[in-house]
Order: structure tokens, then C-alpha cells, then sequence
């Protein structure tokens, strides 16, 4: 019976116990899976563009990978379909069988960066996507975006506790450190 590989999977048996060498690889995969759950998320068969290189090291493999994606989803203010670039990077050994426990291991000449390419996709989405940073959102009364209909703005109500500072400017620093020559004329 064959192992059946993660489309993520890379064979390393090239590498397996060769330390100081190393492989630049390219895979473009479809995302086996949707990756996140909120607001906006990567989507089944979206593509999934990952830079990996492969290094041999007395310990076993380690993995340097660049990911770019597309996170598709709607912003949480206006509620607009939006689509976000998601680009991370990550490291990690994937040892060779020993006695010792290791998160990650090299199985039969190949590293499965799938749970890591998952992981670190996942944890840069953002929780609060918007369309644009300054994005106004919805009237609360009509529903309607403020971004398209600007005279539904209404200006913003200062708070009766800051009141009294509203009238208050700053004084202007001419920004001059005095010199010693006036600090002694003040001495005088």
C-alpha cells in the first residue's frame, strides 16, 4: 500500500544526511483545505504559492519557506466583499528519526510543510479586516455605506468631559535650546 502525501509534501531524499547541501523549491498548490474562519479567510482551491529551502543539517532538514496567498472574505465595518494578500515566512528542522521527540521529523524522505503552511496562514489573517484603513462603515440608521453616501456623516460629538479643553491650543516651540551665554545673563 502506498503513503499518501500531502500535495505540500517535498521529497528531501537528495538531502537525507548530505549536511551543507541545499534545494531551492517552488510550489504553486491549491489549498486543500479553507484556511481560517472568520471575516476573511484563504479558500478551498485557492492557490497557495510557497518558496521553500531545503537545507541538510547533521540534525535532519531545515525548512525555510516564503508563503503567498489570497485571503477572501467581507470588511468587518462596511461589509464589503474585500480580498487581502496574505504573505508569511517560517522556519523549522524536521529531524531525522532518533530517540528524542520532535514535533516535525523527515517520514520517508519527505517533510510535510502542510500543518506549518496551515499554521502560519491562519495566524496572519486579521481579526478586524477592512477595506481600507479609514473606512467609514455603515450609517446605523440606513444601513447604507458612509463611503458612498459622505452627507450621512455626521461630525463627531466631542465628549462633555473634554469640554473645557476644547479651546485649548498648544503653545509654539521655536524648537531653541538656550544657549550657556543666556543661561549665565539669567544668573546675573
Amino acid at each position: 500500500m502506498a503513503v499518501q502525501h500531502s500535495p505540500f509534501s517535498v521529497n528531501v531524499r537528495d538531502l537525507v544526511n548530505r549536511p551543507g547541501e541545499m534545494r531551492e523549491q517552488r510550489l504553486d498548490v491549491p489549498a486543500p483545505e479553507q484556511y481560517g474562519e472568520g471575516l476573511v479567510a484563504v479558500r478551498q482551491g485557492s492557490e497557495v504559492a510557497v518558496d521553500v529551502r531545503l537545507e541538510s543539517v547533521h540534525e535532519g532538514i531545515l525548512a525555510s519557506a516564503e508563503v503567498d496567498a489570497t485571503a477572501e472574505g467581507e470588511c468587518g465595518r462596511c461589509l464589503t466583499d474585500i480580498a487581502l494578500p496574505v504573505e508569511v515566512e517560517f522556519q523549522e528542522l524536521f529531524a531525522y528519526h532518533s530517540g528524542e521527540a520532535f514535533e516535525y521529523e523527515v517520514q520517508d524522505d519527505h517533510v510535510d510543510l502542510e500543518s506549518l503552511i496551515r499554521d502560519a496562514v491562519v495566524l496572519a489573517l486579521p481579526f478586524q479586516p477592512v477595506c481600507r484603513p479609514d473606512c467609514p462603515g455603515l450609517d446605523p440608521v440606513t444601513g447604507l455605506r458612509l463611503a458612498d453616501h459622505p452627507e450621512l456623516v455626521t461630525p463627531e460629538q466631542t465628549d462633555p468631559r473634554w469640554a473645557a479643553l476644547a479651546g485649548f491650543t498648544a503653545s509654539e516651540d521655536e524648537g531653541t535650546v538656550p544657549s550657556a551665554s543666556d543661561a549665565d545673563q539669567k544668573r546675573d
